[in-house]
């Protein structure tokens, strides 16, 4: 008995709790922007949202411009951090991406890691892969 009560002593037997974003985070009222609207338009009007800069992230990807890409990305993820840090999130722990409100963050990180990898920065690339394996293990299959 001794032994298992040792066990446990000074660890957290509840674990890191999950951090979601509220159900109001801009990032719900963005993506329903996106559908219709410029991503540029979008992100003037929301700049605290993830979402929209890891869409104009992922529309300078695909037209070529990595460096753009990767400055759109790093803004999202930015932003992403100051959101979760105001709803409890303290450096670590999971951020599911089946809680809506948590995707753009999720997107921003992702684009951050393809981008940092395409600039030839393969440690910021691991550390994103690494955060992204941490906030949700299904993300990276």
């Amino acid at each position: 008995m001794a032994d298992r009560t040792e066990n446990l002593v000074g660890r957290n037997l509840l674990g890191i709790p999950e951090t979601r974003l509220p159900e109001d985070f801009v990032d719900v009222q963005v993506a329903e922007e996106l559908v219709d609207q410029d991503p540029r338009e979008v992100v003037a009007r929301h700049l605290d949202s993830p979402l929209a800069w890891a869409t104009l992230a992922e529309d300078a990807l695909s037209d070529g411009d990595d460096i753009t890409a990767y400055a759109y990305a790093r803004t999202g993820y930015h932003r992403g951090l100051d959101a979760l840090r105001r709803h409890g999130w303290r450096g670590q722990g999971p951020i599911p991406a089946s809680h809506a409100p948590n995707r753009g963050i999720l997107r921003a990180l992702a684009m951050l890691g393809e981008t940092s990898g395409r600039l030839g920065d393969q440690a910021e690339a691991d550390r994103i892969t690494d955060f992204l394996r941490e906030a949700d293990p299904t993300l990276l299959g």
